[in-house]
């Protein structure tokens, strides 16, 4: 590897810890201010023009990053804040499951093994067979640095999430890090999303298209079939909207089914 590509995907690793740092910062204080309005309605409005201002600056910070870096960060973080609890579990936890998404841009499917991530494997189950992820957009695609199409929020926005967070599984499938932190995501791999915390994982969740250097933090539960993954890799040729490397695809991904189901 050129010692140029060496730090254009050091400069990406790097941009994206500053910015799940602040992220994490503007969601705290997205939550303080939301304690301030549950105690006096009065002030609701002020309130409430002091989170998007809040959420703007963290954007714009974002945005600087993105430029000075020049490469895309890693997946979106989901909703970090756990408020109800875990759906019980009802898969076969010795059982290897389906999860078949139709979309807009062609059907994808990829195969999930219980055994070694049973607790992202039942919540996804459990969110599918109550529709949660129907008629919902692939809101995020990246183009440099690494290569993932993101799905699974239903805001659309990189922010939302099933009210619960999901624990870390199988971090130690794809090896060891090496030197810079990083282990390979091979094109098909399908992981979970995360703010960059532990245990923090939701209903997000992204399609590798490409080879794809992260650090070992995201859960891999899941394998595209091959069919699959040359849909999700015509999204990433078609790029994102407006030429960017980080953002909304330029060919749409709207999920309009998704089915989970035994092997």
């Amino acid at each position: 590897m050129s010692s140029s590509e060496q730090r254009r995907r050091q400069l990406a690793r790097e941009k994206f810890e500053r910015q799940q740092k602040r992220r994490e910062e503007a969601r705290r204080r997205t939550r303080r201010i939301t304690a301030i309005v549950a105690a006096s309605v009065a002030v609701v409005a002020v309130v409430g023009v002091s989170a998007f201002v809040v959420a703007g600056k963290d954007d714009d910070k974002d945005k600087k990053s993105d430029a000075a870096a020049g490469q895309s960060p890693t997946p979106e973080p989901s909703e970090s804040e756990s408020k109800a609890p875990l759906p019980a579990m009802k898969i076969d936890k010795k059982a290897k499951y389906t999860m078949s998404l139709t979309t807009s841009q062609g059907d994808i499917g990829f195969s999930m093994d219980a055994a070694k991530t049973p607790q992202t494997v039942n919540s996804f189950k459990a969110l599918a067979d109550k529709g949660y992820f129907d008629d919902t957009k692939c809101h995020r695609l990246t183009t440099q640095g690494i290569f993932v199409l993101q799905c699974g929020d239903p805001k659309g926005d990189g922010t939302g999430g099933p009210g619960y967070n999901i624990p870390d599984e199988n971090l130690d499938a794809l090896g060891k890090a090496g030197a810079d932190g990083t282990v390979v995501y091979p094109p098909g791999t399908v992981a979970m999303a995360n703010t960059g915390q532990p245990n923090s994982g939701g209903s997000q969740f992204f399609l590798v298209y490409k080879e794809t250097k992260l650090p070992p933090t995201y859960t891999p539960f899941g394998t595209m079939d091959d069919a699959s993954l040359k849909a999700v890799q015509k999204v990433g040729e078609a790029g994102v909207e407006g030429g960017a490397g980080d953002g909304a695809p330029k060919k749409a991904v709207t999920i309009e089914k998704v089915s989970v189901e035994k092997d």
